[in-house]
């Protein structure tokens, strides 16, 4: 079986060096690139399975790298920063990214942030207890990670698809703020609430008509979200056990 592969894209030849050191040791397949242009190059030609991916960089930065990767894949993607300002983390997850770490850091908690990211990936093709929900004109194959609008396939991220897998095996039950930062991120990331708030923006974004007022995910103000069954029609849900 091939190994997994991961993207490395910073200028800091050091930190290259160093990241890819410690990824090959956990037995990672690395590739390292020193420019935006360099990382678009190499995914449009390989199969990359994660990229980790420097903001600050000459010519096409990380923000647009981010961006252009998401137009059309799928692939987790982390960001490095030596940028800790809310708003550069909150542009880079609404843009498309899986995760915001900034600089200087561990390189036990980079592994663990790995780790989340493929656990994400790996989750979003592992079947729940259902194996296929429909409200309104929103379904979803849990058993195919397929999720269809009015027929029309939903293009998720891990990430998102983590987010709205949880939700939607939850109908009409309210998830706290806790409880989906430790299913969907991990431990480590229970006061992490702007992850939260950005990814239920993706998501809105992606499944509703009108995301401002939205009719499937909806806010409990201080608690958390609701993925609203009754409210979405009077026919609204099928559930299908798995067999």
């Amino acid at each position: 079986m091939d190994k997994t592969q991961i993207l490395v894209v910073d200028d800091d030849v050091a930190i290259s060096r160093l990241l890819s050191a410690n990824l090959k040791a956990r037995g990672y397949d690395v590739i390292t690139v020193v420019c935006g242009e360099e990382a678009l190059q190499v995914v449009e030609k390989e199969l990359v399975d994660l990229i980790i991916l420097d903001i600050m960089m000459p010519g096409i930065n990380g923000v647009e790298v981010c961006r252009r990767i998401r137009e059309w894949s799928k692939v987790p993607i982390i960001i490095l920063s030596a940028r800790g300002d809310e708003k550069d983390k909150v542009k880079c997850l609404e843009l498309g990214a899986d995760d915001y770490l900034t600089k200087p850091f561990g390189i036990a908690e980079l592994m663990a942030r790995v780790k989340t990211a493929f656990r994400h990936s790996d989750a979003a093709r592992v079947a729940p207890v259902q194996s296929a929900f429909s409200c309104g004109d929103l379904e979803i194959n849990f058993a195919m990670r397929r999720v269809t609008l009015a027929g029309t396939e939903v293009k998720l991220t891990p990430t998102e698809y983590s987010l709205l897998q949880q939700l939607a095996a939850n109908p009409d039950k309210v998830l706290t703020h806790t409880m989906l930062l430790q299913r969907v991120w991990g431990e480590q990331y229970f006061d992490e609430k702007e992850y939260l708030r950005v990814f239920v923006g993706r998501v809105r974004k992606k499944i509703e008509a009108d995301p401002e007022n939205p009719r499937y995910i909806i806010t409990i103000p201080g608690v958390g979200y609701r993925f609203a069954v009754n409210s979405a029609s009077d026919d609204a849900v099928a559930v299908k056990p798995a067999h």
